[in-house]
């Protein structure tokens, strides 16, 4: 959420309007990313600005991220936010997909680093219905399994999703707009976990 201009420091993360008193989930944790990862702090709130990514696409994205990113911190903030912007369906897919990926990103990534062929051709027989049968769009699922890939780094699923979603109508752009969103929150994980003592 993009605050209008009002009082405090913006850059921690405490800029409210007038109207509203009370900061979101994230800018109270943006406040306490320490200085060392202040260019962290400003990412959070520009990567979340409304862009070419549809709010569902955006927050989906950060859900599944914050949910790969490991950090029960980042998550809670992330979801609380989300449910203020977007149906139940998108944030339960976007966890959905973190969990899932957790799972494919191993899976396929020891048959990839691996490089035996008689691991290719032998099936995964794990559950994976929710793929094709998401809460949301099928598209908006694959672009949250990319987000959650890009952090389990996997370089099979990411190229497998990012294959479906640049099929299915989205651009480079919109793709590194959701990467961006990844990347960030994976960093905003590792430093809240940073033992730094604030000024």
């Amino acid at each position: 959420m993009q605050l209008a201009e009002g009082s405090a420091d913006p850059e921690r993360g405490l800029n409210m309007a007038a109207t509203d008193t009370t900061p979101s989930q994230l800018d109270l944790l943006r406040a306490d990313i320490p200085e060392p990862a202040r260019d962290i702090r400003l990412n959070l709130q520009s990567v979340l600005a409304p862009g070419t990514l549809t709010p569902a696409q955006r927050w989906g994205v950060a859900v599944a991220s914050a949910a790969a990113s490991r950090n029960q911190r980042v998550q809670g903030a992330v979801i609380a936010d989300a449910r203020a912007e977007v149906d139940a369906a998108v944030v339960d897919d976007g966890l959905a997909a973190a969990a899932l990926m957790a799972m494919n990103n191993v899976y396929y990534r020891f048959r990839h680093l691996v490089g035996n062929p008689a691991y290719m051709d032998k099936p995964a027989r794990l559950r994976m219905n929710r793929i094709a049968k998401p809460a949301t769009s099928k598209l908006d699922f694959e672009l949250f399994c990319l987000a959650a890939s890009a952090i389990g780094g996997c370089g099979t699923c990411m190229e497998a999703h990012e294959r479906v979603v640049v099929a299915g109508g989205l651009s480079e752009d919109q793709v590194l707009e959701a990467i961006r969103i990844a990347a960030t929150i994976n960093a905003a994980a590792v430093a809240l976990e940073m033992d730094v003592a604030q000024p």
